[in-house]
C-alpha cells in the first residue's frame, strides 16, 4: 500500500485497510503495552532502505490473533517523545526522515494507536541505519519482514548514494586495445554516422574516440589512465570482460519461452562462443527478437513506411534501461525473456528512484552514465528521464496493460514486466459482449477500458486506474461508482482499500463461483465491521506454497484459495499464484490467463 496523508477521522478506515493488506511487505503492527518496542528502529531502517511503509504502535498480534494495547494519553505522548528524542539521536539512528505529519495518533474502536509513516530514503541519503556503525545495523525489507543488510549489500547502498561517481568510470588496470572486440568498436561506428552524419568524434582514431565516449579514461589526479569498466562492457572481448580483474561473473543471457512447459525455451542468447558477448552485441541480437513479436501496422510519414510504433520504442528503451542501470557488482545476470504474453526485463542492483517515481516518469538516475552515453550517441537511448516516459506510453498508445516494475532481495534485482496483453484486444471485447452483452461497446471510452482492465485483472482499483487511464483520481472514483450502479460492476472492502471486479451474468458463472463470491462478500462484510478478528502468522513463501497445494486439490479461485489459507486475496493473486503456475506447480483450468471464472488446481511436480 502507498504512503497516505491522513486525519484524524481516516484513521480507523485506515487501519482496517492495513490489516486487510497484512501479507504486505509495507505494513508493520507493533506492540507498545510494555514500552517503546526496540525493534522499532530496525524496521525504520528496513523501510527507508526500500520502499517506505507504515508502523502502527499500539496493535499486537499473539498466536494469529490481533489486540489492541489500551494506550493511554500518558503512554501516547511518552512515546512520542521517545520517538522523537531516537530519530534525532545518531547513536540510535543515523538520519531523521519524518516531519510532523507523519506521525498520527488515532483511535480504533475507542482505543488509542498511533501511526508513523516511513518514506524511501532517497538514493543520496542511504544506507539507514541503525546503531553507529551502518555495517551492523543497517536493515532492508521483504515479506518475511526485517533482515539485516550483508557488509557488501551494505557497501552497494553507499556506492550508489555517490552521485558524483559513474559506477561504469572505474579505471581497469592492465587492459589494452587488444582486449577491445574491433568489430564492435567497426559496427558502432557505423550507426554513429548514421544517427549524426558527419559528427567530428567520427575523425577520431579508436582510443580518442573511446575518450570522448567515456571508454578510456585519463585520471588528472593520480595520472591513472586506461579503458573503462563501461569501455570493456560495450565494446570488450568476452574474455576480457570476464577475467577476474573485470567481472568475472558477467553473463548476457535471453531466453524465448514456448507453450509446451517440457521444452525450456525456443531460441536463447548467451555467450556460447560464436559471439563477442558484450553489451552492444548482445543489443544488437536481442532487440529484433523482441521487436518481431509486436504488431507492425502500415503507417507512412510522407511517401516512406514508418517500422517503428511506440510500442518498438518502448520495448528499445526497456532493453538499454536494463543494460544502462545494471549494478554490475553483483554476481548476478541480465536475463531477458520472451513469452506469448509478456516480455520480462531482469538486471542486477535496486531501483534509484521509487517505485512511484518510476510510474510518474520525468526523473531518472542512472548507474551507468558513460555507457548511458554511448548508447544515445548512436541514436538509440534517451535523455535521463525520458526512457520510462517511453516505454509507459508506448504500451498505453497500444491498449496494452502497464508494465510491472518491482524489487526483489537477495540477490538484489529489478524486473520489468510488460504485457503483452491488449485492455481492449478482440477477444477482450467478445468477453464483454458475452457478459453485458453488445451495448457494452457503446459506452464511454474510459468505462470500457476499466471493465477491459477488471476483466483481464479480476480486480482492480483506484489507484491501478490512476495510472493506466491518467485521469484525477475523483473522476475515477465517480465513474466507478456509475459502473457498480449500473451494474457492471461490484465493489468489495470499505475507504481507500475498496476494489472491484466484474459484476458477470449468473449463467456464466459456476454455482461453485457464485458461492465463492458469496462467501467473499460475506467475509468482506464480517471484516468491515471491525477488527479482523482472525490473522495467521507470517508464513514463508515456501511454507505459503505448500499450503495452497494441499488446499488445491480440485480446482479453485483465487478467493476460495486465499479464504481457505486465511490469506489476503490481492496477494496470493498478484505475487504468490503466478510465481506458482511459472515454476508448474499449479495449472489454469481456461488458457485465457485472467479469465473472470479462472481457477486454479495442483499438478504432480514438487517444488525444486
Amino acid at each position: 500500500m502507498s504512503m497516505k496523508r491522513l486525519d484524524y477521522f481516516d484513521v480507523a478506515v485506515f487501519v482496517e485497510e492495513l490489516m486487510e493488506e497484512r501479507e504486505s511487505s509495507e505494513i508493520e503492527f507493533k506492540s507498545a503495552a510494555g514500552g517503546f518496542p526496540k525493534s522499532f528502529w530496525e524496521t525504520y531502517s528496513s523501510f527507508a532502505n526500500t520502499d517506505g511503509g507504515t508502523i502502527v504502535l499500539g496493535i499486537k498480534e499473539k498466536q494469529g490473533d490481533f489486540f489492541v494495547d489500551n494506550l493511554t494519553d500518558e503512554l501516547i505522548e511518552k512515546y512520542q517523545k521517545e520517538f522523537w528524542s531516537g530519530v534525532n539521536n545518531k547513536d540510535i539512528v543515523n538520519l531523521n526522515l519524518l516531519s510532523n505529519d507523519d506521525v498520527i495518533v488515532g483511535e480504533l474502536n475507542n482505543h488509542k494507536v498511533l501511526l508513523f509513516y516511513i518514506p524511501r530514503a532517497r538514493r543520496e541519503q542511504r544506507p539507514i541505519y541503525h546503531s553507529p556503525n551502518p555495517y551492523n545495523g543497517t536493515y532492508k525489507r521483504n515479506y518475511e519482514g526485517d533482515f539485516k543488510c550483508t557488509e557488501q549489500e551494505v557497501r552497494r547502498l553507499f556506492a550508489d548514494a555517490n552521485v558524483s561517481i559513474s559506477a561504469d568510470s572505474r579505471i581497469l588496470t592492465n587492459y589494452s586495445i587488444n582486449d577491445i572486440d574491433k568489430a564492435s568498436l567497426e559496427q558502432y561506428r557505423r550507426l554513429f554516422d548514421l544517427a549524426k552524419p558527419g559528427h567530428t568524434w567520427l575523425a577520431l582514431d579508436d582510443i580518442s574516440l573511446l575518450k570522448k565516449l567515456g571508454g578510456y579514461k585519463v585520471d588528472r589526479l593520480s595520472g591513472k589512465e586506461g579503458f573503462t569498466l563501461a569501455g570493456l562492457l560495450m565494446f570488450g572481448k568476452t574474455e576480457a570482460i570476464t577475467d577476474e580483474a573485470c567481472l568475472p561473473h558477467f553473463f548476457l543471457d535471453y531466453r524465448e519461452l514456448g507453450e509446451d512447459s517440457s521444452v525450456r525455451w525456443l531460441d536463447r542468447i548467451y555467450p556460447d562462443g560464436t559471439w563477442e558477448a558484450n553489451l552492444f552485441q548482445f543489443y544488437r541480437r536481442v532487440l529484433p527478437k523482441l521487436q518481431e513479436i509486436l504488431p507492425l501496422p502500415f503507417q507512412l510519414e510522407g511517401d516512406t513506411r514508418k517500422d517503428e510504433t511506440p510500442a518498438h520504442i518502448a520495448v528499445r528503451e526497456a532493453l538499454i534501461n536494463t543494460l544502462i542501470h545494471a549494478d554490475y557488482s553483483i554476481n548476478a545476470s541480465i536475463v531477458i525473456t520472451r513469452s506469448r504474453n509478456e516480455l520480462v526485463f531482469s538486471n542486477p542492483g535496486s531501483l534509484l528512484v521509487s517505485k512511484q517515481q518510476f510510474y510518474e516518469g520525468g526523473e531518472s538516475v542512472c548507474r551507468n552514465l558513460e555507457l548511458q552515453k554511448m548508447f544515445m550517441m548512436f541514436g538509440k537511448a534517451e535523455k535521463a528521464g525520458s526512457g520510462v516516459d517511453k516505454i509507459l506510453s508506448g504500451w498505453k498508445d497500444t491498449n496494452w496493460k502497464l508494465p510491472n516494475i518491482e524489487e526483489k532481495n537477495r540477490p538484489d534485482k529489478v524486473v520489468l514486466r510488460m504485457p503483452l496483453i491488449s485492455i481492449l484486444d478482440d477477444n477482450i471485447k467478445e468477453e464483454l459482449v458475452k457478459t453485458f452483452g453488445k451495448q457494452i461497446l457503446n459506452i464511454e471510452h474510459n468505462k470500457i477500458l476499466t471493465l477491459a482492465l477488471a476483466l483481464t485483472e479480476n480486480v482492480i482499483s483506484n489507484e491501478r486506474l490512476r495510472v493506466t487511464l491518467n485521469i484525477h483520481k475523483y473522476d475515477i472514483t465517480k465513474m466507478l461508482k456509475e459502473l457498480c450502479n449500473d451494474g457492471y460492476l461490484i465493489s468489495d472492502g470499505i475507504g481507500r482499500g475498496t476494489t472491484y471486479r466484474i459484476k458477470a451474468d449468473t449463467n456464466l458463472a459456476s454455482s461453485d463461483s457464485n458461492l465463492a463470491t458469496s462467501d467473499s462478500n460475506l467475509a468482506t462484510n464480517l471484516a468491515s465491521s471491525g477488527l479482523k478478528e482472525r490473522r495467521k502468522r507470517r508464513l514463508s513463501q515456501s511454507e505459503l506454497f505448500e499450503i495452497i497445494i494441499e488446499c488445491a486439490s480440485d480446482w479453485k479461485s483465487v478467493e476460495e484459495i486465499s479464504r481457505s489459507i486465511d490469506r489476503n486475496y490481492q496477494y496470493i493473486r498478484n505475487s504468490i499464484i503466478p510465481q506458482m503456475i511459472e515454476k508448474g506447480l499449479l495449472e489454469r483450468r481456461f488458457p485465457m490467463p485472467n479469465h473472470p471464472n479462472q481457477q486454479y488446481k495442483r499438478t504432480d511436480k514438487e517444488e525444486e
